[in-house]
């Protein structure tokens, strides 16, 4: 595609959709907020497959790499074939990013007191788990290897020194600039609640996911949260009885976006990447573009 020239109504984040049929640009009215459009939705996803090759690319030299970096990887493969994912609504109206971006909380340790930010990484469309490896794994590094904070943080901790009145009427004023599309890109920058997606691993604490909000605030559409991988004992189609790994997953989604039935695209890439993680490992032959 020739690189799009910004037109009236688009944002810095996104360009407005205006060749969406007449229902779904009635959504956002009907629905207002994000958590008035949610869904919920949890699958246990079958990765005795998976567990393999991950194991095979530790030994290859990729250490750490784990069930998040798939995650993550499948995503943005997801968005790749399916540009809709990558949409969001603000202001009433329904727009596709410009970027992949994944948000996600991070401890600089396992303790107690540690201290937890949130990391925004930037991904493209043809990146591969390789890519989603390194360019995470630079991001955690970053946080943890640093006792300084991050821009985040440095924000939080200006503004939360104000009186409550000031940070009420600060976040009214950001919320309305939000919804014009007036928030500067250094802000939207550093904001954990603008993106594509957040996730949170909740296998490293040893539980299983929850079901986590999407904020009303901001442009997230998606929450992915997925916990420890277990085991299952089955019977397979010759009676005998195998051991079987399974990841917990459970998906937040705003319907402003897309519909159900494109959600369902969505999960089912998710089941064919789960036993094809070798689909990952290569960029994708091609990229579809979101609609105007």
């Amino acid at each position: 595609m020739d690189k799009y020239k910004r037109r009236y109504g688009d944002r810095k984040d996104g360009r407005l959709l205006r060749s969406l049929p007449p229902f779904y640009k009635f959504i956002p009215y009907v629905m207002p907020a994000r958590n008035d459009r949610s869904n919920f939705y949890e699958e246990s996803f079958e990765m005795s497959v998976l567990d393999r090759r991950l194991r095979q690319l530790r030994v290859e030299g990729y250490k750490g790499i784990s069930a998040l970096h798939f995650i993550m990887a499948a995503y943005v493969r997801a968005i790749s074939m399916l540009p809709g994912l990558n949409r969001f609504v603000v202001g009433r109206r329904v727009y596709a990013r410009h970027d992949i971006e994944i948000v996600m909380a991070v401890r600089r340790d396992m303790s107690i007191e540690s201290s937890e930010t949130t990391i925004k990484v930037k991904f493209e469309p043809t990146d591969t788990i390789f890519d989603v490896y390194r360019k995470l794994n630079e991001k955690i590094d970053e946080i943890k290897t640093t006792s300084e904070t991050n821009s985040t943080e440095d924000f939080a901790e200006m503004a939360s020194h104000l009186p409550r009145p000031i940070i009420s009427f600060g976040i009214n004023i950001l919320r309305m600039m939000d919804y014009f599309g007036w928030l500067p890109q250094s802000l939207l920058d550093v904001s954990p609640f603008h993106g594509s997606m957040i996730v949170t691993d909740l296998g490293s604490l040893r539980i299983g996911p929850v079901y986590h909000h999407i904020y009303n605030f901001g442009t997230l559409p998606v929450f992915v949260s997925f916990g420890a991988k277990r085991h299952a004992y089955e019977l397979n189609r010759n009676g005998e009885m195998v051991d079987r790994k399974y990841l917990d997953c459970k998906f937040v989604m705003d319907e402003g976006i897309i519909d159900g039935h494109y959600y369902a695209q969505l999960l089912q890439a998710f089941r064919v990447m789960f036993q094809h993680p070798e689909i990952l490992e290569a960029p994708p032959t091609k990229v579809v573009e979101d609609i105007f």
